[in-house]
């Protein structure tokens, strides 16, 4: 009998699979669980709808992420820090003042999305790492100048 899959199965496979089982199985476990619908070329319709629909979505997310990309990349931001001798900051520039400078400049963005492995302790032009999507990252400029 051919199912449609309406969760992650083990052994079978994920939701919206196509798949054939046996009919016993299907009749008498899966389809009174919930696990499976029947493949009906109504069924098989709708599956592909809603495919195509969750795609679509995919591909607008990542369009937008990529925008957000390129605007981060074109924008600089600087971190005022008091520093002593030889540069050394009094503190650190953590990804809360990258984000809050980001936010002076127009950009929202989470702030756990910009990877910063640790603080920046001295004066200086960094290249800091966002995350914006998880197949896309971009590079920000911070520069960090004495107050």
């Amino acid at each position: 009998m051919k199912v449609i899959l309406t969760e992650d199965i083990a052994h079978l496979g994920s939701a919206g699979d196509l798949i054939t089982v046996k009919d016993g199985y299907a009749r008498n476990f899966l389809i009174p669980n919930g696990k499976v619908i029947k493949a009906t070329t109504q069924n098989v319709r709708n599956l592909e709808h809603q495919k195509r629909q969750v795609f679509e979505k995919l591909n607008r997310v990542k369009r937008e992420a990529k925008n957000l990309a390129k605007k981060i990349e074109a924008v600089s931001c600087t971190v005022t820090k008091a520093a002593g001798e030889e540069d050394k900051l009094f503190g650190s520039v953590t990804s809360t003042d990258i984000h809050n400078s980001l936010k002076n400049e127009g950009v929202e963005l989470d702030k756990k999305k910009i990877i910063l492995t640790e603080p920046i302790r001295n004066l200086g032009i960094f290249t800091i790492p966002v995350k914006v999507h998880p197949e896309i990252t971009a590079n920000l400029k911070v520069w960090v100048v004495k107050e």
